[in-house]
């Protein structure tokens, strides 16, 4: 019986948001360390942007959301350095894939030490901003970015379905 009431409310609660469609156009990585421009890139963040944005997508797709293909606004996506600061062209790019919403992140490294990062869900039809939320981390692990991004989601995206 316990499993049914699961399973029912795990079916629900993925319904709430069944025929709203997402472009999510990716996690930017804005990188002004120092610690970068002596050393280098670090490849481990590359991995952890990857890895943010799985966890983002697995999330959305949970939360019942459809996340569209973007191969139809590929070329013009390429163009474009960070989708999150680009005077609404994500939201323009996801109007044109047909999605409600057009979703857009960013992590910030000011050092090892400080990081910030953010996730932004924007009305496709009006570019204005519908969620979202920023948080600094402190740390430069691939715990402390799956903390950030984890708080994000479930404080701004899915505080009704976490409670």
């Amino acid at each position: 019986m316990l499993t049914r009431i699961v399973i029912l409310s795990l079916m629900l609660c993925g319904a709430a948001h069944a025929q709203e469609k997402v472009a999510f156009f990716g996690i930017a990585y804005l990188d002004s360390s120092l610690q970068t421009a002596e050393l280098g890139q670090d490849p481990a963040e590359a991995a952890r942007l990857t890895m943010l944005e799985e966890l983002v997508r697995e999330r959305f797709a949970r939360g019942g959301y459809e996340l569209v293909d973007l191969a139809p606004v590929a070329e013009a996506r390429s163009r474009i350095v960070n989708p999150a600061k680009c005077y609404g062209c994500d939201a323009r790019m996801a109007a044109k894939l047909g999605a409600d919403y057009a979703l857009v992140g960013e992590v910030q490294k000011v050092s090892n030490l400080i990081l910030s990062m953010n996730l932004q869900l924007r009305s496709a039809e009006s570019g204005e901003t519908v969620k979202g939320r920023v948080v600094d981390i402190r740390g430069n692990t691939d715990e402390s970015w799956l903390r950030g991004m984890r708080y994000i989601l479930k404080t701004a995206f899915f505080k009704e379905e976490e409670e």
